[in-house]
């Protein structure tokens, strides 16, 4: 803002509440007058934005360096409570959930499922076969994904089509035990 907006500001401070209400743009004069004090009132306002702004950038640099070692910590400590876990469920396949007054590490069992590896190649198998109904603009893939099927074929896991065609782009991600944390 520069010294002329502030004048500008400190005369319009400065005017009482009776005479800001009757005022009223009569001629080019007044309506001159009104245009220089919004002009001030909108350089203080990005004034302020840009203040706030900078202020807002500094407090998130302080948050991230202060949880910096935080999650760090979470981590290991969630790392530990996995491979306890893992150990557990080797001595006891039925220890899905271990809880404790202070929380619960939980083990899930995620089904093998096909993954888009190669979405262009995924989308020419669907395009080359005519199904359509798995088309917009790009590939509806979690409606694809719920028609494929996993079978075998040459001793590796594959994703075939409702016509029982190989897919090419998709590969099998292969069953895995889910662990969380939840800390009550």
């Amino acid at each position: 803002m520069n010294p002329l907006q502030s004048e500008e500001l400190m005369e319009w401070e400065e005017t009482g509440m009776e005479e800001r209400q009757h005022f009223e743009i009569t001629n080019l004069e007044s309506l001159t007058w009104a245009f220089r004090k919004l002009s001030a009132l909108k350089a203080k306002e990005a004034e302020i934005e840009a203040i706030a702004k900078a202020e807002k950038q500094r407090i998130d640099e302080w948050e991230t360096a202060e949880k910096k070692t935080i999650t760090a910590n979470k981590e290991f400590f969630e790392g530990l409570i996995n491979a306890y876990h893992v150990k557990v469920l080797k001595e006891d396949k039925n220890a899905k959930t271990l809880s404790t007054p202070y929380g619960k590490a939980k083990a899930r069992k995620v089904k093998e499922q096909p993954e888009k590896a190669n979405e262009k190649a995924v989308l020419k198998h669907v395009v080359e076969n005519g199904m359509d109904a798995y088309i917009k603009s790009s590939l509806k893939w979690a409606d694809f994904k719920k028609s494929l099927r996993i079978v075998e074929a040459d001793g590796k896991k594959v994703a075939v089509d409702e016509n029982g065609v190989i897919v090419d782009g998709v590969e099998i991600k292969p069953e895995q035990i889910k662990f969380s944390v939840e800390v009550d």
